[in-house]
């Protein structure tokens, strides 16, 4: 059939579509009543007299105002489900009623088997014009429209199915389940197939995307379908998790991509109720950093366990501004009491800080606030070390003179022999706190360290999702390079509970899990998405991976112990590691040598301090060459030629 005169009967107003249904059933339904008299008769003599011209007027005309109090009309063809099909029987039976009522009163010697062939006739004549309208339409709306194979024929997988039937954007054409004893059952049209039916239901159908709903499945489960569903050439995608749905910040319809956690991460490992609470529940609690990624991702695991208050401290007026007022809305959506405090402050102020513990009488302070970047803190050597060390330092210091009971340093992996200076400088912020600890205080401090945070603002996954939503290449800078992963609300609950069972000075680390190698990563992100890694194999591919070389101070792999071994602790995922540190004194004369060089802008002299400063820091050759010139706002190596120094700029500024 020509698709043109179905797209002008879609794009037709509606009440020309209800007079076109209108008009049809006037013509079929004296056609099954003749078609009635002429079977149950076997001749015509009958079908041509006045009474039954009588008969059938009637029945038409009362059938066609019975189908419009049925509502009949109103339903709209292209969505026709089982309740519109149930209206058309009901119609054609009080149609067939109408029909044998009329035989009866007319006295005419019509056979009375008449209306049950008429309801038959009718029935088939008037559901099949609708049935097949339906079907002409569906198929002309489906062009232009992603086909698609739902994957779950669960409560969720069937009402997905409906919501994609009435959507313009969606073609469902395959249903997925594991389960045998479902195989080959229609829903909705749809027969559900097994999964090893899946790539050649894709040639078939040309389906472009895989859509995951099961979403209450376990991760490994969820992890064993996409890791089989991979290798095939189409996108992968996903219904919110039940977690979503069942609170409301999400919808059935709301398909999103497949993220990365899902293939990352372990099964969870339930919190401890008591550890999350210890250092939270009635209590004041401040989070520096507050509006970063982690620091923002731990202020509303905090807020689940309900404090008094909860303090936000942040410099970057923006970023604050965003926590408050999604933590607002929490806790006036969730009917949680705690009184959620903004503070622009820089942790570097002791005497703002100080002031800040003083008048909310603090309980426990979570510092996540630090520089976190490894290039940008190794091309920003002054501001990086004097935030991550002194800004923990002056903390610190200023939460134990006020008297705050807990403090936690959110520490990186990177501090473990470190080959660069933000690794450097965290390392030196951990001595830092277990200095302080080594005294006499009511202040229990205490450092978790783990590796990289998925989704974090330093984090590769977002950075590899753009460059692929551009079309790549991806950039990663080795092909060996290695990392821990874990999710940001995993880490913080962590973190929360690894610092409720500080004693003081400890050092906490958290349990990653298998390491992850970046180039395999690229390229799981890449197949995800339904698209093909270009290489020397693949030439045609859609996406190249480039390597571009390590940077400044960066490692193949990272460790998250210093030492040989590390002690376990009431939570599987936390351990707790015995580690040598300084005395307060050594501490302070490095502090007051660094910050004179902090203060001279001399970052030979910085490096140097680093070196000896017992933190495992091994240097880097490009940057002990480096020097700060004050007022040019760029590094420049002070032992080269001019030339050299020149293009150095270019380098470090482009």
């Amino acid at each position: 059939m020509n698709s043109k005169p179905v797209d002008l009967m879609i794009a037709a107003p509606r009440p020309m579509k209800q007079a076109l249904m209108v008009a049809a059933d006037l013509i079929l339904i004296p056609i099954a009543i003749f078609l009635s008299f002429l079977f149950s008769t076997g001749y015509t003599a009958n079908i041509f007299s006045t009474s039954s011209y009588t008969i059938t007027a009637i029945t038409t005309f009362c059938s066609v105002a019975l189908f419009v109090q049925l509502g009949l009309y109103h339903a709209v063809v292209r969505f026709m489900g089982n309740e519109a099909l149930i209206a058309v029987v009901k119609g054609v039976t009080f149609s067939s009623l109408i029909f044998a009522l009329l035989i009866s009163a007319s006295g005419s010697d019509i056979p009375l088997t008449s209306p049950f062939i008429y309801f038959s006739i009718a029935l088939g004549l008037i559901g099949f014009t609708r049935l097949s309208a339906r079907q002409l339409i569906s198929r002309q709306t489906a062009k232009g429209k992603i086909n698609v194979a739902i994957y779950g024929a669960g409560s969720s997988g069937l009402a997905l199915l409906v919501s994609l039937r009435n959507s313009n954007k969606y073609n469902p054409v395959a249903l997925i389940d594991d389960r045998t004893r479902i195989r080959n059952m229609r829903y909705n049209g749809l027969k559900v197939c097994s999964p090893e039916s899946l790539p050649s239901l894709i040639q078939k159908h040309g389906i472009e995307q895989v859509l995951l709903a099961m979403p209450s499945i376990t991760s490994t489960r969820k992890k064993e379908i996409i890791i089989k569903l991979e290798p095939m050439k189409v996108r992968i995608r996903t219904v919110p998790s039940m977690e979503s749905l069942v609170s409301g910040k999400a919808r059935l319809e709301q398909i999103q991509d497949i993220c990365v956690e899902d293939l990352l991460k372990r099964e969870p490992v339930n919190p401890i109720p008591a550890l999350l609470q210890k250092c939270i529940v009635e209590k004041t609690v401040l989070v520096t950093g507050a509006g970063g990624s982690i620091g923002s991702e731990l202020c509303r695991q905090i807020l689940t366990q309900k404090p008094e208050k909860l303090i936000l401290v942040e410099r970057c007026e923006m970023a604050l501004y965003q926590i408050d007022q999604e933590l607002c809305h929490l806790t006036s959506t969730q009917g949680i009491d705690t009184k959620v405090v903004p503070l622009l402050a820089c942790a570097q102020n002791s005497q703002r800080m100080q002031t800040i513990f003083n008048t909310f009488a603090v309980d426990t302070v979570y510092h996540a606030a630090a520089y976190k970047h490894v290039p940008l803190v190794e091309f920003n050597m002054v501001e990086g070390v004097r935030n991550n060390v002194f800004g923990t330092y002056e903390t610190a210091l200023a939460a134990q003179n006020s008297g705050v009971a807990n403090f936690v340093l959110i520490s990186t992996d990177k501090a473990v022999r470190p080959t660069n200076i933000m690794g450097a400088s965290k390392r030196l912020a951990e001595l830092v706190l277990q200095s302080l600890a080594q005294g006499s205080s009511k202040t229990r401090f205490s450092m978790v360290r783990f590796g990289n945070v998925l989704g974090s603002s330093g984090s590769v996954v977002p950075l590899f999702r753009k460059q692929i939503a551009s079309g790549g290449p991806i950039t990663v800078t080795h092909e060996d390079v290695i990392r821990y992963f874990m999710t940001i609300p995993e880490a913080s609950q962590l973190v929360i509970q690894a610092g409720a069972m500080a004693s003081g000075g400890d050092v906490f680390l958290l349990d990653m899990g298998e390491p992850v190698k970046i180039s395999e990563l690229a390229e799981t992100m890449i197949r995800l998405l339904g698209l093909t890694v270009k290489n020397d194999r693949y030439p045609s591919g859609d996406i190249e991976i480039k390597y571009t070389g390590l940077r400044p101070g960066e490692k193949l792999f990272e460790e998250l112990l210093v030492g040989s071994h590390a002690l376990s602790t009431q939570h599987s995922q936390i351990m707790r590691a015995e580690e040598q540190s300084h005395t307060l004194t050594q501490t302070r004369k490095i502090l007051e040598e660094l910050n004179i060089a902090l203060n001279d802008g001399n970052c030979v002299a910085i490096q140097e301090i680093l070196l000896d400063a017992n933190t495992g820091y091994t240097g880097s050759k490009e940057i002990s060459d480096l020097v700060w010139i004050e007022g040019a706002g760029n590094f420049v190596a002070d032992n080269t030629s001019d030339t050299l120094k020149k293009d150095n700029i270019a380098y470090l500024t482009r």
